[in-house]
């Protein structure tokens, strides 16, 4: 890597408040709010409103559209009489 060309890659905290779940990565992210982690480092930490923890489509919460109404319907409209 050619060096003073690339942004400041270090560690960074991700919470997702809703579902009261953390986790550390690396990342470009800059935050002025820390947080102190488990190993006792203070970390910056970013707000994320969906995760895999709160997102419906992890979670099994997902709806599931009809969609042969949709598909009948299109036919209906402009489909071969």
């Amino acid at each position: 890597m050619r060096p003073g060309i690339h942004p400041d890659y270090h560690p960074v905290v991700f919470r997702d408040p809703t579902a009261d779940v953390a986790f550390l990565t690396r990342s470009t992210a800059t935050s002025q709010d820390t947080i102190e982690w488990e190993d006792g480092a203070t970390y910056p930490v970013i707000n994320v409103d969906v995760s895999s923890a709160s997102h419906p489509f992890y979670t099994g919460k997902q709806k599931i559209m009809d969609t042969a109404g949709r598909v009948e319907r299109f036919n209906r409209r402009y489909g071969r009489s």
